[in-house]
């Protein structure tokens, strides 16, 4: 391929079903092959709990589900193959295998489109199926990269487009059952799925009340899963008429909808950070172990907060250093909070 593609593709297959930032990661193909191709049907497999982002979204005809358990048991494996049949009846005409593992390498083979792209992770033999391959540049961030999906097939990429578009029945949903419109919310998401990912949560709380401090008519609505109760109930306690706990008590739609509503987010390193690149709100994100110029808030990743620690960024799961957490404990309530107000006041 010299130019741009000129084929037209009549359905086309994204793979990506998890996680739910590395999902938000992948959106901006969606748009932009919807753009170059308006007429074609984009389908996508995406994990079960993360579909409530994607459902009646304008530019995909079909969601394929995929059970997480479906790897580990027999009946699992029934459903899968059921999936591939369904997938394979379709047709496709390009499969996009944006995820680059075994789980959707054996998909985009099962589906069998004319055409299958996918990342090259180098990974769990992956890239065996593929008919072209997106290589990765040295810290480049994942939307770019899944973007070269794009470039591959020479698809220009430089139309505006809607990230997270507005949904008029999340929105009314919304008004109806939480009460943000009117006020001046602080979103805090204080928890995330490694240890080394989570800025202390007597951390967060001295940064709440700092906040609350300086501005009477500021509140906080504060997000997480299951496992970030304790740390929301913690933090609501710090004022419970200006803070709001809200972790594990909204859906996927419902928390779009709060961050959009919001001022700004704090945040580890999480998929709540995504939404909130994605809907193009101020982030001030607590970055450690993780790399911000690989998968920092995109557009914002120049923003974040950090230590340079020679030990920074490990990409570990369980922190090495005799100090531990050093690399999060050395940001201190004082310097977020004053980024906080910062950000706040050049929107």
């Amino acid at each position: 391929m010299d130019g741009p593609c000129t084929s037209k593709p009549g359905k086309i297959l994204i793979l990506k079903p998890s996680s739910l930032g590395d999902v938000l990661h992948a959106l901006p193909v969606l748009r932009l092959l919807k753009k170059q191709f308006p007429e074609s049907q984009i389908h996508w497999w995406i994990s079960q709990s993360f579909a409530p982002l994607l459902e009646g979204d304008r530019d995909i005809a079909m969601l394929h589900l995929f059970k997480r358990n479906e790897f580990n048991s027999i009946r699992g494996w029934i459903h899968l193959f059921q999936t591939a049949r369904r997938l394979r009846n379709e047709q496709f005409d390009w499969v996009l295998d944006l995820q680059g593992l075994a789980r959707s390498a054996i998909m985009a083979w099962l589906a069998r489109g004319k055409l299958t792209v996918g990342m090259n992770t180098r990974r769990e033999g992956a890239s065996a199926v593929c008919d072209l391959l997106v290589d990765r540049a040295p810290d480049e961030h994942a939307v770019d990269w899944y973007l070269g999906a794009l470039r591959t097939l020479k698809i220009p990429q430089a139309c505006e487009f809607d990230w997270l578009p507005a949904r008029p029945d999340w929105a009314s949903q919304f008004k109806l059952k939480w009460p943000a419109n009117g006020g001046k919310w602080v979103a805090i998401a204080p928890g995330a799925r490694w240890d080394t990912k989570r800025w202390p949560p007597d951390y967060f709380k001295r940064a709440i009340e700092l906040l609350l401090k300086k501005d009477a008519h500021l509140s906080v609505a504060i997000f997480g899963d299951k496992s970030d109760a304790p740390i929301g109930a913690a933090l609501a306690s710090v004022n419970p008429q200006r803070c709001l706990d809200l972790t594990q008590r909204t859906s996927l739609p419902e928390l779009v909808e709060w961050i959009r509503h919001s001022e700004i987010l704090l945040t580890n390193d999480t998929g709540t950070m995504h939404i909130a690149a994605a809907l193009k709100k101020p982030v001030v994100a607590l970055f450690g172990a993780t790399n911000p110029n690989k998968t920092g808030p995109y557009g914002q990743s120049s923003q974040v907060v950090k230590v340079a620690l020679p030990c920074s960024p490990c990409m570990k799961r369980v922190c090495k250093n005799v100090r531990q957490l050093e690399c999060l404990r050395l940001i201190t309530p004082e310097q977020v909070a004053e980024t906080v107000w910062r950000r706040m006041a050049a929107v």
